[in-house]
Protein backbone atom coordinates (compact mmCIF):
# COMPACT_ATOMS: atom_id res chain seq x y z
CA UNK A 1 0.00 0.00 0.00
CA UNK A 2 2.75 2.39 0.94
CA UNK A 3 4.53 1.44 -2.23
CA UNK A 4 1.40 2.37 -4.24
CA UNK A 5 1.18 5.69 -2.46
CA UNK A 6 4.81 6.41 -3.26
CA UNK A 7 4.15 5.72 -6.93
CA UNK A 8 1.44 8.40 -7.15
CA UNK A 9 2.72 11.33 -9.30
CA UNK A 10 2.16 13.91 -6.57
CA UNK A 11 3.83 16.69 -8.52
CA UNK A 12 1.57 16.19 -11.53
CA UNK A 13 -1.44 15.92 -9.25
CA UNK A 14 -0.48 19.17 -7.58
CA UNK A 15 -0.30 20.96 -10.92
CA UNK A 16 -3.71 19.59 -11.83
CA UNK A 17 -5.20 20.87 -8.56
CA UNK A 18 -3.69 24.30 -9.08
CA UNK A 19 -5.08 24.42 -12.62
CA UNK A 20 -8.52 23.46 -11.33
CA UNK A 21 -8.42 26.14 -8.65
CA UNK A 22 -7.31 28.74 -11.22
CA UNK A 23 -10.10 27.72 -13.59
CA UNK A 24 -12.68 28.04 -10.84
CA UNK A 25 -11.25 31.44 -9.88
CA UNK A 26 -11.40 32.72 -13.45
CA UNK A 27 -14.98 31.52 -13.75
CA UNK A 28 -15.96 33.33 -10.56
CA UNK A 29 -14.17 36.49 -11.73
CA UNK A 30 -15.91 36.39 -15.11
CA UNK A 31 -19.22 35.97 -13.35
CA UNK A 32 -18.54 38.98 -11.15
CA UNK A 33 -17.43 41.11 -14.13
CA UNK A 34 -20.54 40.13 -16.07
CA UNK A 35 -22.74 40.97 -13.11
CA UNK A 36 -20.93 44.30 -12.74
CA UNK A 37 -21.48 45.10 -16.43
CA UNK A 38 -25.19 44.49 -16.01
CA UNK A 39 -25.56 46.63 -12.92
CA UNK A 40 -22.87 49.34 -13.28
CA UNK A 41 -23.73 52.61 -14.95
CA UNK A 42 -21.55 54.93 -17.00
CA UNK A 43 -20.03 57.46 -14.64
CA UNK A 44 -18.64 59.85 -17.26
CA UNK A 45 -17.40 60.14 -20.85
CA UNK A 46 -13.84 61.11 -21.71
CA UNK A 47 -13.08 62.20 -25.28
CA UNK A 48 -9.55 62.34 -26.73
CA UNK A 49 -9.01 63.81 -30.22
CA UNK A 50 -5.55 63.09 -31.60
CA UNK A 51 -3.71 64.34 -34.68
CA UNK A 52 -2.05 67.54 -35.90
CA UNK A 53 -5.24 68.98 -37.42
CA UNK A 54 -8.16 70.57 -35.54
CA UNK A 55 -11.05 69.90 -37.91
CA UNK A 56 -13.03 68.56 -34.93
CA UNK A 57 -12.72 68.81 -31.17
CA UNK A 58 -14.05 67.13 -28.03
CA UNK A 59 -17.27 69.13 -28.12
CA UNK A 60 -18.03 67.98 -31.67
CA UNK A 61 -17.64 64.33 -30.65
CA UNK A 62 -19.71 64.74 -27.47
CA UNK A 63 -22.47 66.53 -29.37
CA UNK A 64 -22.56 63.80 -32.04
CA UNK A 65 -22.85 61.02 -29.46
CA UNK A 66 -25.58 62.86 -27.57
CA UNK A 67 -27.60 63.77 -30.67
CA UNK A 68 -27.53 60.26 -32.17
CA UNK A 69 -27.52 58.04 -29.09
CA UNK A 70 -28.76 60.22 -26.24
CA UNK A 71 -27.02 60.74 -22.91
CA UNK A 72 -24.64 57.93 -22.03
CA UNK A 73 -23.69 59.11 -18.54
CA UNK A 74 -25.93 57.37 -16.03
CA UNK A 75 -26.98 54.59 -18.41
CA UNK A 76 -26.18 50.94 -17.67
CA UNK A 77 -23.01 49.91 -19.45
CA UNK A 78 -24.70 47.04 -21.28
CA UNK A 79 -27.14 49.53 -22.84
CA UNK A 80 -24.49 51.72 -24.45
CA UNK A 81 -24.14 50.82 -28.19
CA UNK A 82 -20.35 51.02 -28.34
CA UNK A 83 -20.02 49.51 -31.83
CA UNK A 84 -22.68 51.80 -33.30
CA UNK A 85 -21.01 54.86 -31.79
CA UNK A 86 -17.67 53.80 -33.30
CA UNK A 87 -19.29 53.35 -36.71
CA UNK A 88 -20.92 56.78 -36.51
CA UNK A 89 -17.58 58.40 -35.67
CA UNK A 90 -15.84 56.67 -38.57
CA UNK A 91 -18.44 58.10 -40.93
CA UNK A 92 -17.15 61.62 -40.16
CA UNK A 93 -14.92 62.70 -43.09
CA UNK A 94 -12.29 64.11 -40.74
CA UNK A 95 -11.86 60.91 -38.70
CA UNK A 96 -9.45 58.15 -39.73
CA UNK A 97 -9.80 55.88 -36.69
CA UNK A 98 -11.97 55.58 -33.59
CA UNK A 99 -11.85 53.36 -30.52
CA UNK A 100 -14.34 53.19 -27.63
CA UNK A 101 -14.15 51.17 -24.42
CA UNK A 102 -15.32 51.35 -20.80
CA UNK A 103 -12.70 51.22 -18.05
CA UNK A 104 -13.05 49.60 -14.62
CA UNK A 105 -14.39 52.84 -13.15
CA UNK A 106 -17.29 53.01 -15.59
CA UNK A 107 -15.77 55.82 -17.69
CA UNK A 108 -16.60 55.66 -21.40
CA UNK A 109 -13.29 56.31 -23.13
CA UNK A 110 -13.63 57.71 -26.68
CA UNK A 111 -10.43 58.03 -28.72
CA UNK A 112 -10.53 59.62 -32.17
CA UNK A 113 -7.69 60.03 -34.69
CA UNK A 114 -8.07 62.87 -37.20
CA UNK A 115 -7.05 62.72 -40.84
CA UNK A 116 -3.93 64.62 -41.84
CA UNK A 117 -4.32 66.66 -45.02
CA UNK A 118 -1.37 67.59 -47.24
CA UNK A 119 -2.82 69.56 -50.16
CA UNK A 120 -5.73 71.89 -50.91
CA UNK A 121 -7.14 71.74 -54.45
CA UNK A 122 -9.02 74.60 -56.11
CA UNK A 123 -10.11 73.26 -59.49
CA UNK A 124 -10.88 75.21 -62.69
CA UNK A 125 -14.52 75.86 -61.69
CA UNK A 126 -13.63 77.00 -58.17
CA UNK A 127 -14.52 73.76 -56.36
CA UNK A 128 -12.30 73.19 -53.33
CA UNK A 129 -11.27 70.12 -51.34
CA UNK A 130 -8.36 68.74 -49.34
CA UNK A 131 -6.43 65.53 -49.94
CA UNK A 132 -5.11 63.55 -46.98
CA UNK A 133 -2.00 61.41 -46.59
CA UNK A 134 -3.88 58.35 -47.91
CA UNK A 135 -5.07 60.06 -51.09
CA UNK A 136 -8.66 60.55 -49.88
CA UNK A 137 -10.64 63.73 -50.53
CA UNK A 138 -11.69 65.69 -47.46
CA UNK A 139 -14.25 68.52 -47.54
CA UNK A 140 -13.31 72.12 -46.80
CA UNK A 141 -14.69 73.61 -43.60
CA UNK A 142 -14.80 77.22 -42.44
CA UNK A 143 -14.03 76.10 -38.88
CA UNK A 144 -10.41 75.27 -39.57
CA UNK A 145 -7.94 76.11 -42.34
CA UNK A 146 -4.81 73.90 -42.22
CA UNK A 147 -1.46 75.28 -43.33
CA UNK A 148 -0.88 73.22 -46.50
CA UNK A 149 0.11 73.96 -50.08
CA UNK A 150 -2.64 75.07 -52.47
CA UNK A 151 -2.83 73.85 -56.06
CA UNK A 152 -5.09 75.72 -58.51
CA UNK A 153 -5.46 76.53 -62.19
CA UNK A 154 -6.60 74.17 -64.92
CA UNK A 155 -7.40 71.21 -62.67
CA UNK A 156 -10.39 69.28 -63.96
CA UNK A 157 -10.81 66.73 -61.19
CA UNK A 158 -13.67 67.71 -58.91
CA UNK A 159 -15.24 66.68 -55.61
CA UNK A 160 -18.40 64.58 -55.38
CA UNK A 161 -18.37 63.03 -51.92
CA UNK A 162 -16.10 62.77 -48.91
CA UNK A 163 -13.26 60.23 -48.94
CA UNK A 164 -13.36 59.57 -52.68
CA UNK A 165 -9.87 58.67 -53.87
CA UNK A 166 -7.80 60.71 -56.32
CA UNK A 167 -8.45 59.66 -59.93
CA UNK A 168 -6.35 61.70 -62.37
CA UNK A 169 -2.62 61.49 -63.00
CA UNK A 170 -2.38 65.26 -62.72
CA UNK A 171 -3.60 65.39 -59.11
CA UNK A 172 -1.48 62.33 -58.29
CA UNK A 173 1.53 64.25 -59.63
CA UNK A 174 0.64 67.22 -57.46
CA UNK A 175 0.59 64.92 -54.43
CA UNK A 176 3.94 63.43 -55.45
CA UNK A 177 5.49 66.90 -55.57
CA UNK A 178 4.07 67.84 -52.17
CA UNK A 179 5.30 64.60 -50.61
CA UNK A 180 8.73 65.02 -52.20
CA UNK A 181 9.42 68.57 -51.03
CA UNK A 182 7.85 68.53 -47.56
CA UNK A 183 11.10 67.39 -45.88
CA UNK A 184 13.37 69.49 -48.10
CA UNK A 185 14.33 72.70 -46.25
CA UNK A 186 14.97 74.64 -49.49
CA UNK A 187 11.86 73.75 -51.49
CA UNK A 188 9.44 73.47 -48.59
CA UNK A 189 10.22 77.14 -47.92
CA UNK A 190 10.51 78.31 -51.54
CA UNK A 191 7.28 76.77 -52.89
CA UNK A 192 4.22 78.73 -51.81
CA UNK A 193 1.75 77.36 -54.37
CA UNK A 194 1.37 74.98 -57.29
CA UNK A 195 -0.34 76.07 -60.49
CA UNK A 196 -1.54 74.05 -63.50
CA UNK A 197 -1.32 76.05 -66.74
CA UNK A 198 -3.36 75.73 -69.94
CA UNK A 199 -1.01 73.02 -71.23
CA UNK A 200 -1.61 70.90 -68.09
CA UNK A 201 1.95 71.58 -66.98
CA UNK A 202 2.57 72.00 -63.27
CA UNK A 203 4.25 75.26 -62.29
CA UNK A 204 5.85 76.31 -59.02
CA UNK A 205 4.87 79.68 -57.59
CA UNK A 206 8.07 80.69 -55.73
CA UNK A 207 8.38 82.68 -52.54
CA UNK A 208 11.40 84.53 -53.95
CA UNK A 209 11.31 85.73 -57.54
CA UNK A 210 8.59 86.36 -60.12
CA UNK A 211 9.46 83.68 -62.65
CA UNK A 212 7.05 80.94 -63.67
CA UNK A 213 8.92 77.73 -62.81
CA UNK A 214 7.58 75.03 -65.13
CA UNK A 215 8.03 71.41 -64.01
CA UNK A 216 5.63 69.72 -66.41
CA UNK A 217 4.80 66.57 -64.45
CA UNK A 218 6.32 64.73 -61.47
CA UNK A 219 8.59 62.44 -63.52
CA UNK A 220 12.31 62.76 -62.73
CA UNK A 221 11.42 65.33 -60.11
CA UNK A 222 14.82 65.26 -58.42
CA UNK A 223 16.61 66.13 -61.64
CA UNK A 224 14.15 68.91 -62.46
CA UNK A 225 14.59 70.50 -59.04
CA UNK A 226 18.36 70.18 -59.37
CA UNK A 227 18.20 72.15 -62.62
CA UNK A 228 16.21 74.85 -60.86
CA UNK A 229 18.93 75.01 -58.20
CA UNK A 230 21.46 75.55 -61.03
CA UNK A 231 19.28 78.36 -62.33
CA UNK A 232 19.15 80.07 -58.94
CA UNK A 233 22.84 79.66 -58.15
CA UNK A 234 24.55 80.17 -61.51
CA UNK A 235 22.20 81.92 -63.91
CA UNK A 236 20.06 84.29 -61.88
CA UNK A 237 23.03 86.15 -60.30
CA UNK A 238 24.35 86.92 -63.79
CA UNK A 239 21.14 88.15 -65.43
CA UNK A 240 19.22 89.65 -62.52
CA UNK A 241 16.06 88.61 -60.70
CA UNK A 242 13.62 90.10 -63.21
CA UNK A 243 15.27 89.03 -66.47
CA UNK A 244 13.11 86.01 -67.19
CA UNK A 245 9.38 85.45 -67.34
CA UNK A 246 9.49 81.63 -67.35
CA UNK A 247 12.05 78.99 -66.45
CA UNK A 248 11.15 75.62 -67.96
CA UNK A 249 12.84 72.41 -66.75
CA UNK A 250 10.28 69.90 -68.04
CA UNK A 251 12.60 68.63 -70.79
CA UNK A 252 15.53 66.31 -70.04
CA UNK A 253 18.84 68.05 -69.33
CA UNK A 254 17.54 71.47 -70.36
CA UNK A 255 16.82 74.77 -68.70
CA UNK A 256 14.80 76.91 -71.07
CA UNK A 257 14.53 80.51 -69.95
CA UNK A 258 12.23 82.98 -71.67
CA UNK A 259 12.86 86.68 -71.25
CA UNK A 260 9.96 88.99 -70.62
CA UNK A 261 10.30 90.49 -74.09
CA UNK A 262 10.21 87.02 -75.66
CA UNK A 263 13.86 86.03 -76.08
CA UNK A 264 14.43 82.30 -75.44
CA UNK A 265 17.78 80.97 -74.24
CA UNK A 266 18.28 77.22 -74.70
CA UNK A 267 20.29 74.82 -72.54
CA UNK A 268 23.38 74.82 -74.79
CA UNK A 269 23.67 78.60 -74.66
CA UNK A 270 23.23 78.52 -70.90
CA UNK A 271 26.11 76.07 -70.58
CA UNK A 272 28.33 78.32 -72.68
CA UNK A 273 27.49 81.33 -70.55
CA UNK A 274 28.20 79.46 -67.29
CA UNK A 275 31.68 78.34 -68.40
Amino acid sequence: MFRAIRNIPWKLLGYACLALIALVGVGMLMSLVKKKDVTQTCTSMRVMVEGKETFIDQHDISDLVKSKFGRVVGRPLNQIPVEKIEKALLELPYVSAAEIFVDMDGVLQVSVQQREVVLRIVNKVGQEYYIDTKGAKVPVTLKYVPHVLVANGNIREGYKRALDTVQTNLVKDLLTIVDHVKEDPLWSNQIVQLYVNEHQDIEIVPRVGTQQLVLGNAEQLDRKLDRLVVFYKKILPKVGADAYRTVNVKYDDQIICERKEGWVLDSLQLKMKMN
